[in-house]
């Protein structure tokens, strides 16, 4: 995928989840997510800590962020901002870097690998924890849905996904893929 294609899909998502995060009341970011043992606030957490964990590989340094645990929704825009200049300056985008169990990687083919799937995933945790009804991106869950279904058996055995949830045969892609991940839809 061209790294313009790869930023306008981040960027679509992106702002997705951050229409979520946009509504999330003070007094919402305690309530409970669907991933055992995480609540609202947990879920801009994990984005927070692992994204730029897992950059260091590629020698991206983008500071600190505000503290997840006080400011979400400051912390998510900090990490928003982070991957869209990471995306936006083509030196940055084209680096390649030991991405681990995928190989070698442009940074903006990781941020399309590993990011925006989970980040697409995350706004429906999220919106749920909040008692929002959210709307996936329908193009990006499809295709995210077909990559996956043929790691199934990986994905489940890494302990990525907990069993996949039964649905309806035609139950929209939405929900097949929240399903697949081991969510509830």
């Amino acid at each position: 995928m061209d790294p313009d294609a790869i930023e306008h899909r981040y960027c679509r998502v992106a702002d997705g989840f951050g229409a979520v995060v946009a509504l999330v009341t003070d007094l919402e970011w305690d309530r409970p997510a669907p991933c055992a043992g995480w609540c609202a606030r947990d879920v801009v957490g994990h984005l927070v800590e692992w994204v730029p964990g897992f950059f260091r590989a590629a020698t991206l340094e983008w500071g600190s962020p505000p503290d997840w645990h006080t400011a979400p929704a400051a912390s998510w825009r900090w990490l928003d901002a982070s991957l869209r200049s990471a995306l936006a300056d083509p030196g940055v985008a084209s680096h390649e870097f030991d991405a681990g169990p995928p190989g070698r990687l442009t940074v903006a083919a990781a941020v399309d690998m590993m990011v925006t799937g989970d980040l697409l995933v995350h706004t429906w945790d999220l919106a749920t924890a909040v008692g929002r009804v959210v709307r996936l991106d329908p193009d990006v869950a499809a295709s995210m849905l077909e990559g996956m279904e043929a790691y199934d058996e990986m994905l489940r055995s890494s302990g990525h996904y907990g069993p996949r949830v039964t649905v309806a045969d035609d139950a929209d892609v939405q929900t097949r893929l929240i399903a697949f991940t081991g969510r509830t839809p």
